[in-house]
């Protein structure tokens, strides 16, 4: 069974060159391992995802820039997160503030392309069946 992600889950982005922590606010009031349990809106960049470093796709018009400036050679910049879409596909067996919960499967779309997915969930007792 997938594991319940709470506020200083490791995250890592498929364009990032650094693992980042999820920052859960204790807003929905239900912690988990002692931490605050995570919904399917805890995706808010700079506010819940953290940078993951330096970023690498040419997506993220500064990386476009600095490449371009670079005669084309990728140049890495620094991660500024763009998740505008909530968690999928959450655990809608569990309900945090009227909306599913975040468990390690669940995962997160960057607007520059990158993935971002859960490598530990932060605590390691509570299962989400």
């Amino acid at each position: 069974m997938p594991m319940q992600v709470v506020n200083g889950a490791v995250l890592m982005c498929s364009f990032g060159m650094a693992p980042s922590n999820l920052v859960v606010l204790p807003v929905n009031r239900v912690l988990s391992g002692n931490q605050p349990a995570a919904n399917i809106m805890d995706h808010k960049p700079m506010v819940n995802i953290l940078p993951f470093g330096m970023c690498i796709t040419p997506s993220n018009p500064q990386v476009a820039a600095a490449t371009a400036a670079a005669q084309g050679v990728l140049t890495p910049q620094p991660c500024i997160p763009m998740t505008q879409t909530p968690w999928v596909p959450g655990a809608p067996t569990v309900l945090l503030a009227n909306m599913p919960a975040v468990d390690n499967t669940c995962t997160c779309m960057c607007l520059w392309g990158g993935v971002v997915s859960v490598t530990s969930p932060g605590q390691f007792t509570e299962m989400i069946p």
